[in-house]
């Protein structure tokens, strides 16, 4: 018989373990922060005024504005049915479309952005259809879109999915019992017990979206005040060695992050309750 003793670890392993943390966390965390907030104001305010205020920097965030507005909605709905479908009912090829939902985590974003130029670009498999209809995909709005959307697909369903199977089916059947319909059913009683994991999941599809780079730049052209979202505009700046602009655009950027993290890390606390409670 073994007997493991929790908790009488020697204190070095302790001070050791905390040492690394806390540099892990200095190094990769806390000095970048600093150092985006203070190359962003190195200028003085004006020039970050000027530099927030530039067309394209303006264009570049009411363009990843209007991605993450029609991406995050449709990506929720979508999660949520997926997840319904999945936890609530069995068919033929479940356990397909449970693994096809990890699919854009497997792919690169970079292959994802080529996979939608060579179904729609000018040379696609699309392309030429398009064209003949006047429709333009890529290196346009709808591109970005299609791209935003395989890459952020995953993140509600993924949430939903285990929450689901966990509370089960006891309360819709009750409900169903007792005369509820099926929309009654989902509305009172099911989008009721996932709200918090729902939240959840949006946040974190809400801020993919805002922070993907590698699928938007192949399928963007990046075409400067048109095609370019917050993090290429980011990258163009800085490639072209307009650090006070860059980081200017940048610090946005990481406010937005700190903020999804602090209401992911409030979603978190409100599942753990509610686990508890139930």
């Amino acid at each position: 018989m073994t007997i493991t003793l929790i908790g009488r670890e020697p204190p070095i392993i302790k001070t050791v373990l905390l040492t690394v943390m806390f540099l892990f966390l200095g190094v990769f965390i806390f000095i970048p922060l600093v150092t985006i907030f203070s190359q962003a104001f190195q200028s003085g305010l004006a020039v970050y005024r000027k530099a927030i205020a530039s067309p394209e920097v303006l264009s570049s965030i009411k363009l990843t504005l209007t991605i993450a507005v029609v991406c995050v909605p449709l990506n929720t709905v979508f999660g949520v049915l997926l997840a319904w479908a999945i936890t609530k009912f069995s068919f033929p090829g479940k356990s397909v479309l449970t693994t096809l939902i990890e699919l854009p985590f497997a792919v690169s974003p970079v292959i994802a952005g080529l996979m939608f130029v060579l179904l729609f670009g000018a040379q696609g498999w699309f392309g030429e259809t398009l064209q003949s209809w006047n429709v333009k995909i890529v290196f346009a709005l709808p591109g970005i879109a299609l791209a935003t959307l395989f890459v952020t697909f995953p993140f509600v369903a993924r949430t939903l999915i285990p929450l689901m199977q966990e509370i089960g089916k006891d309360d819709e059947e009750a409900a169903l019992t007792l005369g509820a319909t099926g929309w009654q059913t989902f509305f009172r009683v099911t989008l009721h017990n996932i709200k918090w994991g729902l939240l959840y999941g949006v946040i974190l599809t809400n801020a993919r979206a805002i922070g993907e780079y590698g699928a938007v730049a192949v399928v963007s052209g990046l075409v400067r005040g048109e095609t370019t979202t917050l993090p290429l505009t980011i990258g163009i700046l800085f490639d072209e060695y307009a650090f006070s602009a860059a980081f200017a655009a940048a610090s946005l950027l990481t406010l937005l992050a700190l903020l999804t993290l602090a209401l992911k890390t409030m979603m978190e606390r409100m599942l753990e309750r509610e686990k508890i409670d139930r």
